[in-house]
This record gives C-alpha cells, structure tokens and sequence, in this order.
C-alpha cells in the first residue's frame, strides 16, 4: 500500500504540473471550533433539458427555467460533495463521480488537494443514494477503493435495492447502466460496509433522515455544527428553479415521481419553518444556503463563502 500510494501522489503531482488548470473549488462553508463542514465541487454534470422537464406542464416549467437564466437544449447543474472534519473523523458524503460518467464530472480529487486532504485521511463515506454521480467515485483510476482506510455507511433500504440481481430488468431501460455499475461498486465494499436506517445516529453529530422518491432508499442527513444543525439533502431537492417554485411537480430525475415531489414538499416545509441552512448537491454557488417561502412558491437563498 505504500507503493501504491507513493506512485499516486507521483501522478498527481505530474498532474498538477502538467494538466490544463480546472475550475474547481472547496469551500469552508460552516467552521465551529474543531468542526468544519466544507463543500467540495466534483465538477458538473451535463443533462437535456428535458431530463428536467419530463412530463412537467411545459409552458410554466420553460418559464422558471428561463427565468432563472437556463435557457439552450441542456443544462449543467452543479456537484457538490460535503467534507465534515471534527477532532478524529474526516468524514466523505458521497464520492462524485469519478472518470467514467461524464467528463464534466469526477473533479473530486482537485477540491481534496485544495484542502490538503489525502485519500487515505478519510476515515468515513456515508452515501446519500447509489446513482453514478454519488458513487461511481468509489473507485480510482486504478479500479481501487479511492479511500482504502474509510468505513462505508449506507441506508439498508438503498443497499438492497441496488444489489437485488432483479434491478437492472425493472429500473427504466435508460437507468440500466446505473444498477449494473451501482452493483459492481457496492460489492467492492460489502465486507467494509455499515447499515442505517431512518432516524439512525449514523456517526457521532449525524443522523439519518429518510428522504424517498428520488431512489427508494435516499438519505438526507441532519449535522450538528456546533450549536447548529444543518441538513444534507443530497437529491432531494434536487435543483434551484422548478424544484423550489414548484416542488409537487413530478419530476423526470426521481424514480418515484409522486413519493419524491411529496418527500420534496414536506422537506422545503421543514427547511422554511425551522429556516435550517442545508447543503443540496445539485444547488449552486457550492449549494450550501436557505429555503424562504414568498407567495405560494419556495425560493432558495444562497450563501457564496
């Protein structure tokens, strides 16, 4: 393991002097005394517009994306991994995406290196969900553990669901990729792996909070930073425009369209009544921020740190 090591702090030095510069970022997002909450971005995924739009009464759902700037045939939401370090943990949510879902994505390492973070200092990985942009980091160019000294958390409901043989014939035809590479990476940490469910003190500080829809088994998690709570809310709320003005609405990226926009509804309920901050992995400006209700609709309030 030292080798390896070795030989991979020697390719990312190359890397750094070599590579075309990348627009990346970590940010310390909540400090309180040895607790720091940073967000790190994984880069950025590339989608159609009309995996936003689905089924989404078209007229009103071009307005608000128009309106909020998005306008052309795709859209290009952020990914943004949150890094929890207390006295003795250094604790991963989620892992991006690594090389092989989209070139846009997988951006991970750079942020580490920003906060002078190694691989091997990561003592946990707690998941939200198993989609690619979360998980398929697990693994390093080398087809490796990223993290070979972390423990691995994950809601039991999510681990069964991806690692079911029967996922792949009845996950939609366009999301089969997903349960084949979800599977291939979840059994390369059955042996590491801890189960939760909802309600669960996952590690000291962090609990579980049971969030469905966008996959069976997500995971939004409540963090205690010193007196404060801030949630992670992974998927969720899984954008900034239609998903706040609209959050009943079914939406294309939930795989349970009607469990998701209830789950999504009562959550910005939550966020707006207890006006906790939360960090949503596909939100911008490092996705860490507030929910406000302004008339009938949510909109969210970011903080730039």
């Amino acid at each position: 393991m030292i080798r390896r090591r070795a030989l991979l702090q020697s390719v990312a030095a190359a890397s750094v002097t070599l590579a075309t510069p990348r627009m990346t970022w970590a940010q310390s997002a909540v400090v309180a005394g040895d607790t720091k909450l940073h967000t790190l971005s994984d880069g950025h995924l590339v989608l159609p517009r009309s995996f936003v739009l689905g089924d989404m009464p078209a007229p009103s759902a071009n307005e608000i994306l128009t309106r909020n700037g998005l306008v052309g045939e795709t859209v290009s939401p952020d990914c943004n991994v949150t890094l929890l370090r207390t006295a003795d943990r250094t604790v991963l949510f989620d892992v991006g995406s690594g090389a092989d879902f989209m070139p846009s994505a997988g951006k991970l390492s750079d942020a580490l290196d920003q906060l002078g973070v190694d691989p091997f200092d990561i003592t946990d990985v707690v998941f939200t969900h198993a989609h690619p942009d979360h998980l398929w980091g697990l693994l390093d160019d080398f087809g490796d553990l990223w993290f070979p000294e972390a423990a691995y958390h994950i809601g039991q409901t999510e681990w069964d669901y991806w690692t079911n043989p029967n996922t792949v014939s009845t996950i939609r035809s366009d999301r089969q990729a997903f349960a084949v590479g979800a599977a291939n990476r979840l059994a390369e940490i059955a042996d590491r792996i801890t189960f939760f469910a909802d309600g669960a003190e996952v590690l000291p500080g962090v609990t579980a909070r049971a969030t469905p829809g966008h996959t069976p088994g997500h995971m939004a998690f409540a963090i205690q930073v010193g007196t404060e709570t801030i949630m992670i809310v992974g998927d969720a709320i899984g954008n900034h425009h239609i998903g706040f003005e609209q959050p009943t609405w079914h939406s294309n990226s939930d795989q349970d369209p009607t469990l998701g926009a209830k789950t999504r509804a009562g959550l910005l309920d939550q966020l707006t009544q207890d006006q906790m901050r939360f960090v949503g992995f596909h939100l911008p400006g490092g996705g860490l921020g507030r929910a406000e209700k302004r008339d009938s609709r949510y909109i969210f309030v970011g903080e730039e740190t």
